[in-house]
């Protein structure tokens, strides 16, 4: 019988999709999102790098910034329950989830 070859580790396999923290979709991508802005952070005197975040897909990032002025973001919205309880932001989450992780989303 022929000798296998052994199984190559190249290319690189891709890395697994990583989840939203809000809409939970796997996206190939994902950004830094700052429970508490950082502008509001550093005003209460809190470094930058212990404000808490989540990973976000780009069309969940965007539409938070677009709904909410950072305020109402750290003073009502600070944890991701609090996101989700909003009505605007629950009836966006229900429509994204049915949205491709590869389809470019605009947010207005």
């Amino acid at each position: 019988m022929p000798r296998r070859r052994p199984e190559s580790s190249w290319p690189p396999r891709p890395a697994a999709p990583e989840r939203c923290g809000l809409c939970a979709r796997a996206v190939p991508r994902l950004t830094e999102h700052h429970l508490v802005p950082r502008s509001q952070g550093r005003r209460r005197g809190v470094p930058v790098h212990e404000l808490p975040t989540v990973q976000l897909c780009l069309p969940c990032h965007k539409f938070l910034h677009r709904t909410f002025s950072n305020a109402e973001l750290a003073t009502q919205y600070a944890d991701l329950d609090a996101l989700r309880a909003h009505p605007d932001v629950a009836a966006f989450l229900k429509w994204v989830r049915t949205q491709p992780a590869t389809k470019g989303i605009r947010v207005r």
